[in-house]
């Protein structure tokens, strides 16, 4: 009997998504094959990177390295018009850690990321042509970022319209599928507001208020795709904010936990 084709869908989080760096790292100890990889905002960049060159230490360690440095160092500000930076500083960042501006058929596991269509609603899939670009768009939080002009679409954030691609990682071939999903539920977010609200009384930055307003509005398409996925990876990350990218070290963490916590029940279903 052949084996099942595994897909990775990786969901949208902002710094949260750091976690998917972890889950990577225990998925490729523990020798679970990732076939092929859906990536939505970060975690479209993170799968790109993956796919790249099928290695979770290296971008770990990159990634933690970047964390280091502070994130006004990536953002060149733009004319506000359809956002307030350009994105350019992050696609040149892509392109040296690709190595190079490389093309979805250069890349050494099947991939594709999802973006939105800002002026029709659609769910738009991305998988050929320039990676950076794709990624680029697929990372476009409406109001942060610069739209994407791609084939005649102005392009913005794919999580808001599947957040957790489970969905593409399916049109892919994938027959098992595990999602990783980094947005916290209503319920921990409440929490989270209730805890913070005890710590401090700063208000949120722009960028956390922008996050949280989109995965208010997506959760219900989070919760509906993650039903599609055969194993659901959840790291626990409430507590590091949108933009907590020097948390990164704290996020690969609770992501490898999260994973060693799902591997019986990958090995199991999987037949490994």
């Amino acid at each position: 009997m052949p084996k099942p084709k595994v897909g990775l869908a990786m969901g949208g989080g902002a710094a949260r998504g750091v976690a998917h760096i972890g889950v990577l790292t225990v998925l490729e100890k523990e020798g679970i094959p990732v076939d092929l990889i859906a990536g939505t905002s970060v975690g479209a960049a993170v799968g790109s990177l993956y796919a790249r060159g099928k290695n979770a230490g290296l971008i770990k360690e990159k990634v933690i390295e970047l964390s280091r440095r502070r994130l006004t160092q990536f953002i060149d500000p733009a004319l506000p018009r359809t956002g307030l930076i350009k994105g350019k500083k992050f696609s040149d960042l892509l392109v040296s850690l690709l190595g190079g501006n490389i093309k979805f058929s250069d890349l050494l596991i099947p991939f594709a990321c999802t973006a939105t269509d800002i002026d029709t609603g659609e769910a738009v899939v991305l998988d050929r042509g320039s990676v950076v670009e794709a990624v680029r768009a697929s990372i476009s939080l409406p109001g942060i970022f610069t739209t994407v002009k791609r084939r005649g679409r102005n392009l913005v954030d794919g999580g808001l319209t599947n957040p957790v691609p489970v969905s593409l990682a399916r049109e892919m071939g994938a027959d098992f599928v595990i999602a990783v999903n980094v947005i916290p539920g209503v319920l921990d977010r409440t929490h989270q507001s209730i805890e913070r609200s005890t710590k401090s009384t700063r208000e949120p930055n722009i960028l956390h208020v922008l996050v949280q307003s989109i995965h208010i509005g997506t959760y219900s398409l989070v919760r509906s795709g993650l039903e599609r996925a055969d194993v659901v990876i959840e790291p626990d990350v409430v507590h590091i904010g949108a933009g907590d990218y020097h948390h990164a070290r704290e996020c690969i963490k609770q992501g490898e936990l999260a994973a060693r916590k799902a591997m019986p029940e990958i090995k199991s279903r999987l037949g490994a």
